[in-house]
């Protein structure tokens, strides 16, 4: 059972340049990653516009893990922003739950 964070997205949301739901879930970017992992972002940002917090906390260490190389940027059909997507998740987690 998924538990949501209906105010999620307002936190992270904090810069007009956050457009997660301008992906479409194509998976381009994920195909291109260099580290590789699956869940970076397409999934990450369906976590954040459907208000799952416990996924994104399970996903610390792989948002940490981005090297914000913008390869994926680079190819999103969409335009995605999606390093900075990243930072404000990172910024989000490091705040509210880090304790950074």
């Amino acid at each position: 059972m998924i538990k949501v964070n209906s105010g999620l997205i307002d936190k992270i949301k904090i810069d007009e340049n956050f457009n997660a739901s301008a992906c479409f879930n194509c998976g381009t970017c994920s195909a291109l990653c260099p580290v590789g992992f699956d869940i970076l972002p397409r999934k990450l940002f369906r976590y954040v516009l459907l208000g799952d917090e416990e996924k994104i906390l399970e996903s610390t260490d792989q948002i940490f893990s981005c090297l914000l190389c913008r390869m994926c940027e680079e190819q999103c059909p969409h335009e995605v922003n999606i390093t900075e997507n990243i930072r404000l998740i990172r910024s989000y987690l490091a705040k509210s739950k880090l304790g950074v």
